[in-house]
């Protein structure tokens, strides 16, 4: 199968696929939530979708990004995290419920703001005047397919049939597993000659952006009160994205390789950082297990 098919028909089936599995894991109870302790929800909300690209923004600038490597950046910044976010913040022992109930709110929101966002974006640049054509509406409604529609066929199956999702739950994380593992492997393999180049352009400012990501949310949590759990939630949630929604955009609607290599470089980039506020907030256990190997 070409890279093209790849990304135009399995990128698509795969997303659809991990936004199914994410609604499974989603219940009204985690939009009520909005209601009971609107703070916390608010100010994610806020981090994800207004502070994260005013950072992305500032840093592309700041390093002085080409257009594609600015425009490919700014896209994963419009795109919050899903189901990584999530579990690096039950991981680290983080606010799980917050970070579910934000992953159900921005799916709601994204298949709307991306797209708009991301014509903007190429607006900006003065690419969108080129050959790189953005069908907004278009884009819009393939986003909505994608990932509003499965999410709601996810919570309708937890819902209604609790049972039988817990059955599929663990074979559906396999398959998106699959499928995206295939859609990378392409993206890789078309960007082969210039990935190397591309993480030395663009390296240090995305893993610059993940860093100063996590650390605002930290901060926007500190500074309005909530516990350490849930500075924790926030902290992954603005920093951790989702690079398959970015990568439906800079792949699937864009075609362009040179975008979705920013977004594979991110998306792995962002991890380290991540990794290193678990391994922080789980001390006490890796501590006792070392002292029990001694």
């Amino acid at each position: 199968m070409q890279a093209s098919a790849i990304t135009q028909w399995l990128l698509p089936l795969a997303l659809f696929i991990i936004m199914f599995g994410v609604g499974m894991t989603l219940g009204v109870r985690d939009f009520m939530r909005l209601l009971r302790a609107p703070v916390p929800v608010v100010l994610g909300l806020v981090c994800q979708l207004v502070l994260l690209p005013l950072l992305a923004f500032a840093c592309v600038h700041l390093f002085a990004l080409d257009a594609l490597a600015a425009v490919g950046l700014m896209v994963l910044a419009f795109a919050p995290g899903g189901a990584t976010s999530n579990m690096l913040s039950l991981l680290a022992r983080g606010d799980t419920a917050l970070s579910v109930t934000l992953t159900g709110l921005t799916s709601l929101v994204t298949p709307f703001t991306l797209p708009l966002m991301t014509l903007v974006m190429l607006d900006y640049w003065a690419l969108q005047e080129g050959a790189m054509d953005f069908p907004v509406l278009v884009s819009i409604a393939k986003m909505v397919l994608v990932t509003l529609l499965p999410v709601g066929l996810g919570m309708l199956l937890s819902g209604r049939w609790p049972q039988l999702a817990e059955r599929v739950t663990r074979p559906v994380k396999l398959m998106s597993l699959l499928f995206m593992l295939v859609v990378v492997s392409a993206i890789v393999v078309a960007n082969g000659d210039r990935f190397g180049q591309m993480l030395a352009e663009v390296g240090v400012a995305a893993l610059a952006l993940a860093c100063a990501a996590l650390a605002m949310g930290y901060l926007a949590a500190w500074g309005a009160g909530l516990d350490n759990g849930r500075r924790i939630t926030l902290s992954l949630e603005t920093g951790i994205q989702n690079a398959g929604t970015a990568l439906m955009v800079t792949s699937g609607l864009l075609h362009n390789p040179e975008m979705s290599g920013i977004v594979l470089i991110y998306g792995v980039l962002m991890q380290a950082p991540a990794l290193l506020i678990v391994c922080w907030r789980n001390r006490d256990l890796l501590n006792l297990r070392v002292r029990q190997l001694s």
